[in-house]
């Protein structure tokens, strides 16, 4: 398994993980975006990680594929700093699993991973924050060295923060 930038290599694959995600929410948030024209989204995405053409609130932020053979199994996104807001509820990491390869621990090792990528990216304390409700991901977190530091209400939810600092 390897963690790549987004390329048209993996065009087939990324229209099936759409496909398979239904009517799901998008995690993370480029998995919103539209693909209709892949090379577009491949170029809005670099833009992103550049820094160029960021709607107001966003921060410099690169998505990666986590990919084996020519199967696209899971996206992350990382968000190289944090603006006021997204320190409040957002996080430095936003990540998915495609839905015919999760319950494979693929999660914990694409948040290991991203971790990894944030530290050489002098990041040494990673904010991580999910839905209390979400089980899977508070574990996956746990799992990585991540340790509740708040707690956040959000309407009618609840936004857990966990905090990994490097060693």
């Amino acid at each position: 398994m390897d963690l790549v930038l987004p390329s048209s290599k993996y065009i087939q694959s990324y229209n099936k993980y759409i496909e398979e995600l239904g009517d799901e929410v998008r995690y993370p948030f480029p998995m919103g975006f539209d693909h209709q024209d892949f090379n577009v989204l491949l170029a809005k995405l670099s833009d992103f990680s550049l820094g160029i053409n960021l709607p107001d609130g966003f921060v410099l932020s690169t998505t990666l594929w986590l990919v084996e053979g020519d199967q696209l199994l899971g996206v992350t996104n990382l968000r190289h700093y944090l603006n006021s807001a997204i320190e409040e509820c957002g996080g430095h990491i936003g990540l998915g699993i495609r839905p015919s390869y999760r319950g494979k621990g693929l999660g914990k090792l694409l948040m290991k991973l991203s971790i990894e990528k944030l530290n050489a990216m002098d990041v040494s304390v990673v904010h991580i924050h999910c839905y209390k409700d979400n089980s899977a991901s508070a574990n996956t977190i746990i799992a990585n060295g991540g340790e509740l530091s708040s707690e956040l209400a959000l309407g009618d939810k609840v936004v857990h923060r966990y905090l990994v600092m490097s060693s």
